[in-house]
């Protein structure tokens, strides 16, 4: 069995973006939703990435420096960023810094994306090589966050030797790497390579299924793991009836996938009144979940009633998986 921790943790997805092509964020409002995570006893903030999407988005390290500031408690972590876009050896410095920037608080969790090609055209990677390049860079960052000499022979990040990065990152062995996927090649990279697993758009029965390859992969690979963690982006809408939680789901999703995603709302998101909500928690928690992310979801302007009225109405329902 995978080494899970015991208790649940819960997270918000951050939405620093919204559907007008015009938006621009004040920076009063990115501070005051940080605040209120905090405040509202959430345990991580997290932010997703796109170079470009079908609404604006903001850089997540760079939000995550900022919240790093405002917050001295949370948990920061991307989910996820998608590493393939980018040379891993410049990335490595950014979240090594980020890491000493939040204190040693970070997640870091990658992923290939590729549902938006045109992301991968614009940056000048072929798509076809996202998974390999992603399985190149995780080692490789490792390596380079430990400060000691690296010298690398790769096909996608080249090739040098006795490179220092210093300092080395603020975590030992650097921040926690997440790797995101459903796929079963992105399971058993998972298995082989990660501290822990992310998902979002799975069923409980997907997820404890998922959890079974990866831990099948990391005993082929010879890994003996002393901790292993779980995450998962649980699309969420409170409301007071399951029908006004699902139109309002649909039309926030629709929008930000460009498509129809009143079907996928139905099967993937936690819908309706609190209860509902807890009971679709507890049967991930059951299932092996550990560190649910909410990416609470609605009309822009209500995301930080939703922040609160999670706390106060759905969070005590969770008490016995988080021991609060």
């Amino acid at each position: 069995m995978l080494p899970l921790d015991d208790k649940l943790r819960i997270g918000i997805q951050t939405i620093h973006r919204r559907a007008d092509a015009d938006w621009l964020p004040r920076i009063d409002q990115l501070v005051s939703l940080v605040q209120l995570v905090e405040r509202s006893g959430y345990d991580s903030l997290w932010v997703g990435d796109h170079i470009a999407f079908a609404v604006p988005i903001l850089d997540p390290l760079l939000q995550l420096a900022q919240a790093a500031i405002v917050s001295r408690k949370l948990t920061l972590g991307t989910s996820v960023y998608l590493l393939p876009l980018r040379h891993a050896v410049p990335v490595a410095k950014q979240v090594s810094t980020l890491d000493h920037l939040t204190e040693g608080r970070l997640i870091f969790g990658v992923g290939v994306g590729g549902e938006f090609p045109k992301e991968y055209q614009a940056s000048g990677v072929p798509r076809e090589q996202r998974g390999a390049r992603l399985s190149e860079a995780i080692p490789l960052l490792r390596r380079l966050w430990s400060g000691e000499p690296v010298t690398h022979e790769g096909r996608y990040y080249g090739s040098f030797g006795d490179v220092a990065m210093r300092p080395p990152a603020r975590q030992p062995g650097g921040p926690p790497i997440w790797t995101a996927g459903r796929t079963p090649p992105a399971l058993r990279r998972t298995g082989r390579l990660a501290d822990g697993w992310l998902s979002y758009v799975v069923t409980p029965e997907m997820y404890r299924d998922a959890l079974t390859t990866i831990e099948q992969a990391a005993h082929e690979a010879g890994r003996t793991l002393s901790r292993f963690s779980t995450g998962h982006l649980l699309f969420t809408r409170i409301d007071d009836t399951y029908e006004q939680a699902l139109d309002a789901a649909t039309e926030t999703l629709s929008v930000r996938y460009a498509m129809d995603f009143r079907r996928p709302a139905q099967r993937y998101c936690a819908l309706g009144p609190p209860a509902q909500i807890a009971e679709k928690i507890h049967e991930f928690h059951a299932a092996g979940l550990r560190h649910v992310i909410l990416d609470l979801i609605g009309p822009y302007e209500q995301r930080e009633d939703q922040v609160a009225r999670f706390a106060a109405e759905a969070m005590p329902l969770l008490r016995d998986l988080t021991g609060r």
